[in-house]
């Protein structure tokens, strides 16, 4: 899941980011209105946690300029503690849910991944590639009828190759879809976990579905290979 988390108190965005990449999501993060709108029209994410009280352009304005554009990303936005009037704002502009400050670290877990379930771009529930099964929502794969277990990492990556699967995706927008936008490492952490990848859904069973393209990138096969 890609989430982007709009928040212009930098200690609370930076413990939600690394907190959300620790369930296994792939997060980035404004600080003001503008660059959030700028984020949410490059990258394609599955929630958005939009604080209200923002610089630049605030949270309603920059839920409604989304929706206005056609985003149909599930968008969770962070009201007052018991602002009533916040909260039908913050659904009458178009806002999925909301949550009033302070909360639950748990709970804003929980809602996201249940407002990714419902809202977003209406994925399918499960992706099959010949035996290959890849359930996103439950977070397992399965190869002819055998689990097959990934890390969060590991089943990030699997995942952005089976959304394309067929065509062939530059190491590039794996780092940017896995890790984050801002990534500044090894670009290699890539070849690492596609090969990690390949072992575990393909050696043992005999396929070959995860192929490298010498200086283009990676390709699931269609087929499951």
């Amino acid at each position: 899941m890609r989430v982007l988390v709009v928040e212009d108190e930098q200690r609370l965005a930076a413990a939600l980011q690394r907190g959300l990449q620790a369930e296994g999501m792939t997060v980035d993060v404004a600080h003001d209105g503008p660059q959030g709108l700028w984020l949410a029209g490059e990258h394609d994410y599955d929630v958005i946690v939009l604080d209200i009280m923002l610089p630049g352009v605030n949270g309603y304005r920059v839920c409604a300029r989304l929706r206005a554009a056609g985003n149909e990303a599930g968008i969770l936005m962070l009201t007052a503690k018991d602002g009533e009037y916040d909260e039908a704002e913050a659904l009458d502009t178009g806002a999925d849910d909301f949550l009033s400050k302070p909360f639950s670290y748990v709970v804003l877990v929980a809602r996201l991944r249940a407002l990714a379930r419902r809202t977003g771009r209406r994925r399918p529930q499960t992706l099959e590639f010949g035996d290959l099964v890849i359930d996103p929502a439950r977070h397992t794969c399965v190869r002819g009828g055998t689990p097959v277990k990934l890390t969060a990492r590991e089943f990030a990556v699997l995942e952005c190759l089976a959304r394309r699967a067929g065509e062939v995706v530059p190491k590039r927008e794996i780092l940017e879809q896995v890790w984050d936008s801002a990534f500044d490492g090894d670009p290699n952490v890539v070849e690492v976990h596609v090969s990690a990848v390949r072992r575990k859904i393909d050696a043992p069973f005999g396929r070959n579905a995860l192929e490298t393209v010498r200086g283009a990138g990676y390709r699931l096969a269609a087929d499951g290979g």
